[in-house]
């Protein structure tokens, strides 16, 4: 049995069909410079060529905004820069897939060097397009997994958007990759097409040969390898009862989130652009727990979005919730979210540093802009506006009284403006949470940040592979932490959400109810699964096992704690 990370639940059971990409072996003889500029040009056509009929077919099975990742290839392929710098390194000598390999390789780096996730996804794209075009200048041929046309499991070192599209799921009935993490356009694109997949199962490449009876339980990131007769009629019988209860948690899509004794919580969706409104919508989501605004500014090419720009955005997302409530966060950017028009200041450790409300702060113009597109937006739909990395009541203070101010200004200006959006911010660092009480007195709500609050309560960077250990939501230092939070907005009658992993974490859930906490804001797929569990679970009894949990001395005991709880 081999492990990985559970990307897109399910149970799969086939036969595997081994994907070997072609070798890049790149030529050591320097060709003709106009033969090897027209090669090139060929190339490039045909990866062009190549990716339209990829679109084409993913078209069939991908929605619109799935589709935009080959808009984004086909921007790639034909950008005028990258082809200048390639034909220009063929005009100083070199062939043409040394000069592509070299080119898109600095461009690769570049990405992966910005550090966050966002930027590593950009990454891959470059990686897909350049290995096509390289593929095509060598005369390779890339396997075509749009003609499988019979049952099997994928297995490959890793798998491009361009693969991922091309698979049919009437064939495909899941697959495993070698690397890869939960947010890459793969593993969002498997749970699109809804196959199960796991990604990040070391040596799987060598293990596996075509045509290997498998069992993947993407349920919890196990693959195994020649599984005998009894295993596989344990995991059918497993995959038929995962079918039936995914079909039947639809029926929850237009009900309310309410416990066994009549407690009723709110289960909303986390979106980074509008387009992921629909699916917030689709499972069921009662609001949007977190608008992620910075990716607004990290698409932008050249500067900051205008007010406009911003103004049409937020408009669209309250539109499209249809009066249900939308969480928006001003601009949360620093620390491994950079911008390519914007130079930071060079920092021993950006995450504590110069980043969120404390850039706004510092430039009031970029905080300005945010907040009157977002006002301007407001009549549009049920509003609340929220600031991250809040450390202390005077910065607070500060940020709400800007928002004051420019309120004022739209007013006077004949602007409407509502009178009912709440004002609140995250809590995301110890001091925050240890002094809610006070803080609730100013503020309209509080969102519980966990993957930050969780890596500035342990003094662990999330990153690290090193002290990954210390990313322990269940800790109970961490609960007292939350619990603070909790009680604090209550003490003011103001209502307290999560919004970081935590708040879809099955196993924290019914400890977070017990707490009190009032809103759970998650990944769109994780809602109706997180509404059946609390739809099954007492208030009361969750109180009483989340009063056992914060007197544990280690994670691994509330764990057992909750496991021995939920059997």
């Amino acid at each position: 049995m081999l492990k990985g990370i559970a990307a897109s639940s399910g149970i799969a059971i086939g036969r595997a069909y081994k994907l070997q990409q072609p070798t890049i072996v790149l030529r050591e003889d320097k060709g003709d410079t106009q033969e090897e500029l027209a090669l090139f040009e060929r190339a490039i056509t045909k990866t062009i060529s190549d990716i339209e009929k990829v679109k084409a077919r993913a078209a069939v099975s991908l929605s619109e905004d799935e589709l935009a990742i080959f808009d984004a290839h086909l921007m790639m392929a034909n950008d005028p820069e990258l082809k200048a710098q390639i034909e220009d390194a063929i005009k100083n000598g070199e062939n043409a897939d040394r000069a592509t390999k070299s080119v898109s390789d600095n461009m690769i780096a570049m990405f992966e060097g910005m550090g966050n996730e966002y930027f590593k996804e950009r990454a891959a794209d470059v990686k897909d397009v350049s290995y096509r075009l390289l593929c095509n200048i060598l005369g390779l041929t890339i396997p075509d997994l749009g003609a499988i046309d019979e049952e099997v499991i994928v297995v490959a070192e890793d798998l491009t958007p361009s693969d991922t599209a091309q698979l049919n799921k009437q064939y495909c009935l899941g697959f495993a990759t070698q690397i890869g993490g939960r947010t890459s356009h793969s593993a969002i694109m498997a749970r699109s097409l809804e196959i199960p997949a796991i990604v990040g199962v070391k040596g799987i490449m060598d293990e596996v040969k075509d045509g290997d009876l498998l069992i993947l339980d993407a349920l919890d990131g196990k693959v195994i390898l020649g599984p005998s007769d009894d295993e596989v009629k344990e995991y059918s019988a497993k995959r038929e009862t995962f079918l039936k209860d995914r079909e039947a948690l639809k029926v929850l899509v237009d009900q309310k989130t309410v416990t066994v004794d009549g407690h009723e919580v709110d289960i909303a969706g986390n979106i980074g652009t509008p387009k992921d409104v629909e699916g917030v919508l689709n499972n069921g989501g009662e609001a949007v727990g977190l608008y992620r605004t910075e990716f607004l500014y990290m698409d932008s090419e050249n500067d900051f979005p205008s007010e406009d720009e911003q103004f049409e955005a937020y408009k669209a997302v309250l539109e499209g919730m249809k009066g249900k409530k939308v969480v928006v966060r001003t601009l949360d950017i620093g620390g491994d979210k950079r911008l390519k028009y914007f130079t930071f200041p060079e920092e021993m450790n950006p995450f504590l540093g110069y980043r969120a409300i404390r850039l706004c702060l510092d430039r009031k113009d970029i905080f300005r802009a945010q907040l009157r597109a977002l006002l301007r937006a407001s009549v549009y739909g049920k509003l609340a506006i929220m600031f991250p990395m809040i450390a202390t009541i005077n910065e607070f203070k500060e940020a709400k009284g800007v928002f004051e101010e420019e309120k004022a200004k739209l007013i006077s200006e004949g602007v409407k403006v509502s009178d009912e959006i709440e004002v609140g911010m995250m809590v995301e660092i110890p001091s925050s949470a240890v002094l809610a009480d006070k803080f609730a007195e100013y503020a309209d709500f509080f969102s519980i940040g966990t993957n930050d609050l969780i890596q500035y309560s342990m003094a662990a960077d999330r990153m690290s592979e090193k002290v990954s250990y210390l990313y322990q939501p269940l800790n109970p230092s961490l609960l007292r932490l939350i619990k603070m939070a909790i009680d604090g907005a209550h003490k003011h009658g103001k209502w307290c959400g999560m919004c970081g992993e935590m708040a879809g974490d099955t196993l924290a859930a019914p400890v977070l109810l017990g707490l009190g906490l009032d809103e759970f804001s998650m990944s769109a797929t994780s809602i109706l699964p997180a509404r059946k569990m609390v739809n099954s679970l007492s208030k009361k009894e969750m109180e009483e096992l989340a009063n056992e949990a914060l007197e544990k001395e280690t994670m691994e005991e509330v764990v057992e704690l909750v496991k021995a709880r939920l059997a």
